[in-house]
């Protein structure tokens, strides 16, 4: 009897074992076979794109006017972003990939920029028109060569998700074709050179302007003395690396153990004038004994100090027991944006445990304010009827195109919403219009 009860019971687990177990498989073939539909849509979209923008590329060179033209640009950025995506959506984390991303965004950046501006007053110029023909000669051999992975895909009913598992596994497989295919995409596109999109390329790039630095190059050791200068604890263990090559710039990167704090701290530093780019000192702020007024004052001595002078506070805020600000320069009562710099003050004794100069040593150089073309009065005749102006101040910023320009800014409310509207002082033309952000809500569990 007893062993009938437990054969029987024995029996039911199994099959409930078993049903468990086909359950689960039925599950995870779900998931696979909609990931794998997904790889397969994603990829079979960035073929379909690389025609259009193919086809789209080569109209554009046969057109004349504005009217026609500027649509057809606005047409290669918009195709070219959806393609972009594609990429982003198929499994090639592991596999380099980046010239072939660096192409489609140069061609984004390329065709958005001539699009958005007036070609009936600024036509694209003859090195421009070399710049489309050769992207659409790039775009035709991208082609080729994904419409050839995309027939092996087809008559081989090959899988995205054994490229997956190849990638992260790090296999060899003798026929995996999709990742060879890609790999002849990748090395393709590589073969081009990078200054083909001409001058609308740099606003895509990392443009340090580092070079710009004056000084001389210092050694390791004098970066070692730089950093026991900038910190205001004392620092022991300090070691100096020097950057690996393909930096875009030359610089130390330096880590030092601070005696009182027993924390770690790191910073690079220019090679060229021994500037610090960075600091962090990464450490627990129990207590708040010092308020925001009071580490700003912190903030603004240490960088007088460390000789970063005219420079005009323009965004603070407090985040648990951490300050956090955003100093800008001031030239002749002109803030100047691209010069900024960003700060972290411990709001337990007032230590400066971040900092980063990195924008401003990029931007930072003898500069003349222009003098306007256009009054106050003017460009506020620009604003939204709606906005409640409480502050304007002439600034400088970086537009669209890369450039510097000199603005009204407006600063003012809609309702419950902030705003900071740049106008431009030549042109009376509206810049860039920024909605602050409001404070965060607070929610507490119930």
């Amino acid at each position: 009897m007893i062993r009938g009860i437990l054969i029987g019971v024995l029996s039911v687990a199994v099959l409930g074992s078993a049903y468990w177990g086909y359950k689960e498989h039925q599950e995870k073939n779900a998931v696979l076979i909609q990931a794998e539909n997904n790889y397969q849509r994603a990829f079979h979209d960035l073929s379909y794109r690389v025609d259009q923008l193919h086809d789209k590329i080569g109209a554009t060179l046969a057109m004349n006017t504005r009217q026609s033209l500027s649509p057809a640009l606005a047409d290669v950025w918009r195709i070219t972003s959806e393609a972009q995506s594609d990429v982003g959506q198929l499994p090639l984390a592991l596999m380099p990939f980046n010239k072939t991303e660096e192409f489609l965004a140069g061609i984004s950046d390329f065709s958005y920029r001539a699009a958005v501006r007036d070609l009936e007053k600024d036509p694209l110029t003859e090195k421009e028109y070399e710049t489309l023909k050769s992207m659409y000669t790039k775009a035709a051999d991208i082609q080729k060569e994904l419409r050839s992975v995309q027939n092996l895909v087809l008559d081989n009913n090959l899988r995205w998700m054994d490229v997956e598992l190849a990638l992260a596994s790090g296999q060899k497989q003798a026929d995996n074709t999709i990742i060879d295919g890609l790999k002849t995409v990748e090395e393709n596109v590589k073969s081009y050179s990078e200054t083909d999109f001409g001058a609308t390329q740099t606003s895509m790039k990392s443009e340090n302007g580092f070079e710009k630095l004056e000084g001389k190059e210092i050694s390791k050791k004098e970066a070692k003395e730089v950093a026991k200068k900038f910190v205001e604890n004392e620092v022991a263990d300090i070691k100096v690396t020097e950057n690996g090559e393909g930096s875009d710039f030359g610089f130390y990167s330096v880590s030092m153990d601070d005696k009182e704090q027993k924390v770690d701290i790191n910073m690079d530093i220019t090679k060229k004038g021994g500037y610090p780019i960075y600091l962090v000192q990464n450490r627990e702020i129990k207590n708040k004994e010092i308020s925001l007024n009071q580490a700003t004052d912190h903030a603004t001595e240490f960088l007088k100090k460390h000789g970063f002078e005219d420079l005009d506070l323009f965004e603070s805020a407090q985040y648990d027991n951490i300050g956090v600000f955003t100093f800008v320069s001031i030239l002749d009562g002109v803030r100047v944006y691209p010069d900024a710099i960003r700060m972290k003050v411990a709001l337990d004794n007032g230590e400066v445990i971040g900092f980063s100069a990195r924008d401003y040593l990029a931007a930072h150089k003898q500069r003349e304010i222009p003098s306007v073309k256009i009054s106050k009065d003017e460009a506020a005749k620009k604003l939204n009827p709606s906005l409640d102006v409480q502050e304007d101040r002439l600034a400088i910023i970086v537009n669209e195109f890369g450039e510097e320009v000199l603005c009204y800014e407006f600063l003012g409310t809609i309702e419950n919403d902030t705003y900071r509207i740049f106008i431009n002082a030549d042109n009376n033309t509206e810049e860039k219009v920024e909605m602050l952000k409001n404070p965060e809500p607070i929610f507490q569990e119930i």
